[in-house]
């Protein structure tokens, strides 16, 4: 099943149970608008290439749209929107001002120089400048781009409509981005994981973890679960995977990673199967890659006791039922990365008020939004007697529900 597939059905499973009008739930699902633009550049051997953008505008119900850009060969319409969707809900769970969006130019940034990523990323801003804004749809990175990328579009932007720093997040602290913002999306699961982990009677401290994806959130979370407490047996990245069974050395992890663009070859760990990452031995597992990772093939050889989703759509419905018997408890995307767009929240507020908030009540404000977050799941779960997954959408769905009623734009 596909990830637009997949969401759909988990919608439509939330529609159920908070008993929408049909008219209402079709309307919920139908994309506000989906742009597909073509992009051409001079390359900097003087030849020409084209490439196409997309933007999908899911709802803007509860405000502004939001949500990544990302640059990669594979970007797919279907995949687009159902990343569109899903902001939609990661936003109402967070309980922050917005809608989802999602976009994307289908390349590979690795075979593109950095001047020749700036022509693309500026073509694809001026063609799509008057239908994204401060208000109207705002940014941010995703696979494939960076605060740079972020830099450009908001240059390119200003050309048209005087500066403009809210019109992106994720941006260069320079130009306006939120201290914090880097490391957001992986406090946010240290955030998520210590609020399930609690609900248990746990802590993190003496869990024994395993990551998949050692990027961004991936090293963010391990980096920050390890200064908890928390041993880290076993990551992986495009590189490999590593294990040892007495607790990676983060600190020496992170240098090694940054020093050799991976975790391969690390001294102080053994080499493994990167496909076996996800059945390794542990109590919780953070999928931080890429979804649907998690499926029918693998699910009932999964060891742990908790799944932390920091990626997107990692986990297939099919594998969902098998875990769920297993007694697996699953800590669902919508909720579990959301730590990245609510941070990204904070950057938007913070430049319309044009005064910069310091690292620790970013990191405050996004643990008081984390753990009420959590509270409101479990208070779905309750009232509706389901999971998680269940318990998460449904706050999601509701919340944009209520909104769209509230407006008079139900059909």
């Amino acid at each position: 099943m596909n990830a637009l597939a997949a969401t759909n059905r988990n919608f439509k499973l939330a529609a159920r149970l908070l008993g929408l009008d049909s008219k209402l739930e079709k309307s919920l699902l139908i994309p506000f608008r989906e742009i597909k633009v073509e992009c051409t550049i001079p390359k900097d051997d003087g030849s020409l290439a084209s490439f196409v953008g997309f933007r999908v505008q899911h709802d803007n119900a509860r405000g502004p749209m939001k949500g990544g850009i990302r640059y990669h060969p594979e970007v797919d319409p279907d995949e687009v929107n159902a990343l569109a969707q899903l902001m939609t809900w990661k936003t109402a769970v967070a309980n922050i001002p917005y809608g989802g969006a999602k976009g994307g130019i289908g390349c590979s940034p690795s075979d593109l120089s950095n001047s020749e990523l700036e022509r693309l990323t500026r073509v694809f801003t001026q063609k799509i400048h008057d239908l994204i804004g401060i208000h109207t749809d705002v940014p941010a990175p995703d696979m494939g781009t960076n605060p740079q990328t972020m830099a450009w579009i908001l240059d390119e932007y200003s050309k048209f409509h005087g500066y403009s720093p809210a019109v992106v997040t994720g941006k260069p602290i320079d130009l306006g981005g939120s201290l914090g913002r880097d490391a957001a999306t992986g406090r946010g699961v240290l955030f998520a994981t210590e609020a399930l982990l609690k609900e248990h009677g746990k802590s993190i401290a003496g869990q024994c973890f395993v990551i998949q994806g050692f990027g961004n959130v991936g090293s963010w979370a391990a980096k920050l679960i390890n200064e908890q407490g928390g041993k880290i047996v076993a990551v992986s990245d495009i590189t490999g995977a590593i294990k040892n069974k007495n607790g990676l050395d983060i600190a020496s992890l992170l240098k090694h990673v940054k020093e050799n663009r991976g975790v391969k070859g690390f001294n102080d760990a053994r080499s493994i199967d990167p496909d076996s990452i996800l059945v390794e031995d542990c109590d919780v597992l953070i999928p931080a890659a890429l979804g649907g990772v998690i499926n029918r093939d693998n699910a009932n050889n999964i060891k742990a006791k908790y799944i932390i989703e920091a990626a997107n759509h990692p986990t297939d419905p099919e594998a969902d039922e098998i875990l769920a018997k297993k007694g697996v408890v699953i800590l669902p995307d919508i909720y579990a990365n959301s730590g990245g767009v609510t941070v990204s929240y904070f950057e938007w507020v913070q430049n319309i008020q044009g005064f910069m908030w310091d690292e620790d009540k970013v990191n405050a404000e996004l643990k008081t939004y984390m753990t009420r977050g959590f509270k409101d799941v479990k208070d779905m779960c309750k009232t509706h007697n389901c999971d998680l997954r269940m318990g998460a959408f449904t706050l999601g769905v509701n919340r944009v529900a209520r909104a769209t009623a509230l407006r008079g734009w139900e059909a």
